[in-house]
């Protein structure tokens, strides 16, 4: 997958992780290219287009300061693949609900393209947008936006009547996607009846009525109380799992984000600063910023297998499993998956990849190595 854009003119300065629903160890690159942008700005003030036209779309932060405008986003570049969960992740104020706003055309970019399947949405119509929205993308934000006059199942079928879709095909559908979040027999209620992790399953269970190819969710649980979150995280896992949906997420969150993606894009001051794999992010920070960002991150949470193995012993092919292992471990497994199994056994474990083929070892002294944080750097 394409990586971002550089850094922008201004260098910035200074429990066990679930599986995830992506399989682990597919390469990016096997993965079409589902949503994408390209040189994508949000410039906020009179004269915007004007300012980025005279300086070629490469405005820097002193140039918007001086004709007194905003890069709310600046020269973004990313590519989403089918199925996957990329998180854009940054503080508050960094760009990052803007760029997403942008992708679905719900605010206008100022420049560059975005592509949905290959089509540039930004020469598609008002009309041809609804339509996408309505039947293509799934929208979930942090604040619920639920109908208080409707119930849990008038809710959820809303954007199907919308549609024009009939009662009964559409409440059938509705009671569908309830009992996939775990709402069955709470049909009948009205928001202010159900908790707040409920309010916000009634919010995903609304944004899937329609069954988006993808789906936006912005900060959908930084709302909730810590133990709800966690909950709704787990339940976000499961069913990605079972749908395999594109899935853009929002937060400012980095342990969440850990947890949750395929890969992450960093915002800050409304640049891409770096775009990579958790453990990407962790091991080899682009700048300043991204380790600060990343500095208190439990290793053992984000490193794999594949970046602590020891090679395999001179005279031992790749796939030879000639040596007395204790057992296999994925390649992509992350050491707090594994550490207990491995630490326990005086044996090395064999570490494969893919194709099921042995690539190298892990045995007890670099899993402790990563959970005292002494790993190879």
């Amino acid at each position: 997958m394409a990586m971002a854009k550089g850094a922008a003119n201004d260098q910035p300065g200074g429990s066990a992780a679930p599986q995830r629903a992506a399989a682990p160890g597919v390469a990016e690159a096997a993965r079409p290219t589902k949503f994408s942008c390209k040189g994508v700005w949000k410039v906020f003030g009179d004269g915007a287009a004007a300012l980025l036209a005279r300086h070629g779309n490469a405005p820097s932060a002193a140039d918007l300061a001086q004709a007194g405008l905003i890069g709310a986003v600046r020269d973004a570049s990313l590519e989403v693949g089918a199925g996957e969960i990329f998180i854009i992740m940054g503080l508050s104020g960094s760009g990052k609900s803007t760029l997403v706003r942008c992708m679905s055309r719900l605010i206008e970019p100022t420049a560059g393209e975005i592509h949905y399947e290959g089509r540039d949405l930004l020469k598609a119509s008002a009309r041809e947008m609804i339509e996408l929205r309505r039947h293509k993308m799934g929208m979930v934000f942090q604040h619920f936006a639920l109908l208080p006059h409707l119930t849990v199942l008038g809710n959820v079928a809303f954007p199907l009547e919308v549609q024009g879709v009939g009662r009964r095909t559409r409440e059938k559908r509705a009671l569908e996607v309830i009992e996939l979040v775990g709402l069955a027999g709470r049909e009948r209620y009205y928001p202010r009846e159900l908790s707040g992790g409920q309010q916000q399953r009634v919010g995903i269970a609304r944004s899937l009525a329609v069954e988006p190819e993808i789906w936006f969710l912005d900060e959908p649980f930084s709302a909730l109380d810590p133990l709800i979150r966690r909950e709704m995280q787990d339940e976000f896992l499961r069913l990605q799992k079972l749908l395999q949906k594109t899935i853009v997420f929002i937060t400012h969150d980095f342990d969440e984000a850990i947890r949750l993606a395929d890969r992450i894009a960093i915002m800050k001051d409304g640049v891409i600063i770096q775009l990579g794999t958790p453990e990407e992010l962790v091991t080899r920070p682009a700048t300043d910023y991204v380790a600060e960002f990343t500095r208190d991150v439990p290793r053992a949470k984000v490193l794999t297998a594949r970046s602590v193995m020891r090679p395999l012993p001179d005279g031992q092919a790749r796939g030879d499993r000639a040596n007395d292992y204790a057992g296999e471990v994925k390649i992509e497994s992350r050491i707090a998956e594994i550490a207990a199994q491995v630490e326990a056994s005086e044996r090395p474990f064999a570490v494969v990849d893919g194709a099921g083929q042995v690539v190298g070892e892990l045995g007890r002294d670099e899993v402790i190595a990563v959970l005292v944080g002494r790993e190879r750097r």
